[in-house]
């Protein structure tokens, strides 16, 4: 395949501090080209250079063998470089034909915005990607997915030729993961060369052809994904094997904190019934649907029970609000973490505290000392988060040190139980490791929790029990002698 990019030794600092050394990266015509890399590896200090918004300081940059300096998104541009930002940059008000030719509209005579010509050209780029979205619809209509569409269909329309996409599945389900990687193969095939970044490496083994490992601002190696393993994968990015990650110890106890009996919550959650002992991990499993977070949405006051029995110690109890579930020793870190979990101009003090304001009132007085004190042990020490100063608001950490202070949150709130929806979605894989240390440290201390994931490996490395789902319904429980990723699949896809 002929080369169309490539980097070499590509050098950036920030106010004397070296972010990048040396670094090179090349993509061939027709190929997916994952980069991987923990958060503050340098993957996006590379991406913004190659895209322009930064430029950099050392090294060259080869586009279909030609030397090119690029010193602007618009230098970029004319060099056929798009970048598909993980946030969308489209105007929601506008049609997708608008957001498409959005900067190079096409006009008539009279120089009036020929918009019978730009729908036509739209509805072309739509058939030829096979998307079933109309030129005329309102693209904050779309879910997601579609969105995404609509940005490749956008970064065609300019002659792309190499086209960026940073962490382009991290609001998808399975299905539109799917719609999003017959897109990539029908790039594939007209030669578009696609930089692909992702934490999760069961989507590189299916699209990626090649993977550029970075770590700490440094070239690691490039290797072929047919020929490599996830645990070399792990080695090479953060120094040690992919073992190490699960630091897994059965603290499970006799005693069970809490029951959940015949659950039912409209249509997607129809009759689930389980168990969680004290110190367990209660993993859970199942299909896109199978109302996993529906279920937990219930148990913790957010979505109204229709029936069913819940109690937590022996005792039944009546669970209407969020308010009722923290009085049940109950917290819940969402699955959306962007939409449900943050504050995202808040600082990190107002999203760690919020649940727990009473906590630093006495005789009528706040006491900001404990507050801060409180801050310190759980975010600091406990989470081991990275941050400038607890003011600082929460959206501008990584996605991995949100998390941290979201779960931070909840242990100030609760002592427990603890249900973790996603996790680790989107982060990196050392931020992984700190949290599966952490559940295991929690769960030695009497902690119990509920783990949904996606990730199978996960589920079967963490977890103590597995309960798996199917369309609102429990359809197994498994031991963890009996975890095998296909005894899971097939009660995953049970029917009652």
């Amino acid at each position: 395949m002929e080369e169309l990019l490539r980097m070499e030794g590509i050098s950036k600092s920030f106010s004397g501090v070296r972010v990048l050394n040396r670094v090179e990266l090349t993509v061939k015509q027709g190929e997916v080209h994952a980069l991987l890399g923990e958060n503050g590896a340098g993957k996006s200090t590379l991406i913004k250079i190659l895209g322009g918004a930064y430029t950099k300081d050392e090294g060259t940059i080869y586009i279909e063998g030609n030397k090119t300096e690029i010193t602007s998104v618009e230098s970029a541009r004319s060099h056929g470089i798009r970048v598909i930002h993980q946030e969308l940059m489209l105007i929601p008000y506008m049609t997708v034909a608008e957001n498409i030719f959005l900067g190079q509209e096409p006009k008539t005579k009279r120089g009036t915005v020929d918009t019978a010509k730009m729908n036509r050209d739209t509805a072309a780029f739509l058939k030829e990607m096979e998307l079933d979205i109309q030129p005329d619809e309102q693209v904050g209509r779309l879910n997601i997915a579609k969105q995404q569409m609509v940005e490749i269909a956008r970064a065609i329309s300019f002659g792309a030729k190499i086209i960026v996409m940073d962490e382009p599945t991290s609001s998808l389900t399975d299905t539109e993961v799917e719609v999003l990687f017959k897109a990539i193969r029908r790039l594939k095939e007209k030669g578009v060369g696609i930089i692909y970044i992702s934490h999760r490496m069961s989507e590189l083994d299916e699209i990626a052809d090649r993977i550029t490992v970075m770590r700490d601002g440094e070239y690691i190696a490039t290797v072929v994904t047919k020929d490599t393993t996830h645990d070399h994968l792990v080695s090479l990015m953060v120094g040690r094997s992919l073992g190490d990650l699960y630091d897994k110890h059965n603290h499970s106890g006799e005693e069970t904190v809490l029951s959940v009996h015949h659950l039912a919550a409209g249509k997607e959650v129809r009759d689930v019934s389980f168990e969680l002992k004290k110190g367990e991990v209660l993993g859970f499993s199942g299909l896109v649907g199978s109302g996993r977070s529906e279920t937990m949405e219930a148990l913790f006051g957010l979505r109204r029970k229709d029936s069913g029995e819940i109690l937590v110690n022996g005792k039944k109890v009546q669970i209407k609000n969020v308010k009722d579930a923290m009085n049940c020793g109950l917290g819940l870190v969402p699955e959306d973490r962007k939409k449900e979990g943050i504050f995202a101009v808040q600082g990190i003090r107002f999203n760690t505290t919020i649940e727990v304001l009473d906590q630093f009132l006495k005789g009528g007085t706040y006491s900001r000392e404990k507050e801060i004190s409180l801050i310190r042990t759980y975010v600091d020490q406990v989470m081991e988060t990275k941050y400038a100063g607890i003011e600082q608001p929460i959206g501008r950490l990584s996605g991995g040190n949100q998390q941290k202070v979201i779960i931070s949150r909840w242990l100030l709130a609760t002592e427990k139980i603890l249900i973790l929806d996603e996790p680790t979605r989107g982060i990196d894989v050392k931020t992984k490791a700190d949290i599966y240390h952490l559940i295991d440290r929690l769960t030695a201390e009497g902690l119990s929790v509920i783990f949904i994931s996606s990730e199978m490996p996960e589920l079967i490395n963490m977890c103590d029990r597995i309960v798996v789902m199917n369309h609102g319904r429990t359809t197994g429980v498994l031991s963890r002698e009996e975890f095998t990723q296909e005894r899971i699949m097939e009660l995953s896809t049970k029917e009652l």
